[in-house]
């Protein structure tokens, strides 16, 4: 039997959830969320650090930082609204000695012009917002929080589900076949027709992409962010978010301390180059995806242009000592004996044929269907943005 739906969702990740909600708001149209796992949230949205991001870090006028800015408000009050727990913890970004300074100041010069409140903490005051740190100045960010984003998953699927649309677990999708005005969706637990497709498939995209029409000129690769644990009784050296000076030239944040909505204190994460998409486990390969990025050329680029980076990466995912000394450019105080293992994340992040890793939001559109291509941090806090905007488009294409 084949049913009928006007849309298909391909993930119940935060987005692909906030595109269906935006499109069960609209006329309370039937819309069908289709998820390979047997939970919403159950790989990038569910395994990140938790946080809600001001949109700081991102170049005035992207997508990012709009969307993060829009999204911020939306889930603030999306929690307030559902009793989600959170909290507004603020974030302390701090140069750990005098040559990070320039850049810090290029980060309150970026807030300012992204609307980001912010101000400078001195050398002296850093001990003020966070006793245990030490560093040569910060940038203290109050709109910062924290929240269990499964949480804001399950309750972001109960409105679908209360909206008329349907979330079906263990649905990996098999082929996406243009049928005239519309679709065919097959999927492990049957068929769908549809007249509008969205794909939100996080390590998945660029296949998903590829199911509907041409190439869109990037692969996936991802990365595996490893996190350790502040034993409890350590748990008070850390009052909220410690973050260090970013490197512009990557899209990541380094490591950084995290005090969670439970109270836990996470540190991390780092950035491995997988060997599979899914490589949530040091070894773990996939002679497919491998064979991909091999035969990608951007994937040799992007090996070409970072490779020192990623060999810093991975001494300190295989020695202690070393990502130690880092963490104590920022908590002098911290022991060895403080860290404790905690489960790890793989990010997806889109690459195109230079080697460049994609810094936006970037999506591939045809009539009918978007496919929501790179979708990495802070794509978490700006989920309900990006689902109003995504079906605006979908809807608009149609």
């Amino acid at each position: 039997m084949t049913d009928t739906v006007d849309v298909v969702v391909v993930g119940a990740g935060v987005v692909g959830l906030g595109v269906a909600l935006a499109l069960t708001e609209r006329d309370r149209r039937a819309v069908a969320v289709l998820e390979a796992e047997p939970t919403v949230a159950a790989h990038q949205s569910g395994r990140n650090s938790g946080v809600i991001h001001s949109g700081l870090y991102y170049s005035p006028g992207s997508r990012k930082a709009a969307w993060c800015r829009e999204g911020l408000a939306l889930l603030y009050r999306f929690c307030e609204a559902e009793g989600i727990p959170h909290r507004r913890t603020g974030k302390l970004i701090v140069a750990a000695n005098p040559a990070e300074l320039p850049r810090l100041d290029e980060l309150a010069a970026r807030a300012s012009a992204n609307r980001v409140a912010a101000r400078r903490v001195s050398a002296a005051g850093l001990i003020d917002v966070e006793p245990a740190v030490a560093g040569a100045g910060g940038l203290w960010v109050e709109e910062t929080g924290v929240v269990d984003f499964r949480a804001v998953a399950r309750a972001i699927a109960a409105r679908v589900q209360s909206g008329g649309g349907t979330v079906r677990f263990g649905s990996a999708v098999l082929s996406i076949v243009r049928d005239g005005a519309g679709f065919v969706v097959e999927s492990t637990t049957g068929t769908l027709k549809t007249r509008r497709v969205v794909t939100c498939a996080g390590a998945q995209a660029d296949r998903m992409a590829r199911m509907t029409g041409p190439d869109p000129g990037v692969r996936i690769v991802t990365f595996r962010g490893e996190y350790l644990a502040l034993k409890p009784e350590r748990a008070e050296l850390v009052r909220g978010l410690i973050y260090p000076v970013p490197d512009p030239s990557l899209p990541f944040l380094g490591v950084h301390f995290t005090r969670r909505i439970d109270g836990t204190v996470d540190v991390g994460p780092n950035a491995l180059l997988t060997l599979a998409r899914d490589g949530y486990r040091r070894g773990q390969l996939s002679p497919r995806d491998l064979a991909e990025w091999v035969a990608f050329p951007g994937f040799w680029k992007l090996l070409g242009r970072h490779w020192r980076v990623g060999a810093g990466e991975l001494a300190r995912s295989r020695s202690k000592a070393l990502l130690l000394r880092s963490l104590r450019k920022l908590v002098p105080s911290l022991e060895l004996s403080d860290l404790v293992p905690a489960p790890a994340g793989v990010r997806a992040q889109a690459v195109d044929r230079a080697g460049r890793l994609v810094s936006d939001f970037l999506f591939a559109e045809e009539p009918g269907v978007v496919h929501v291509l790179n979708a990495p941090s802070p794509a978490a806090t700006a989920c309900l943005a990006i689902g109003r905007i995504v079906a605006d488009r979908v809807l608009a294409a149609g």
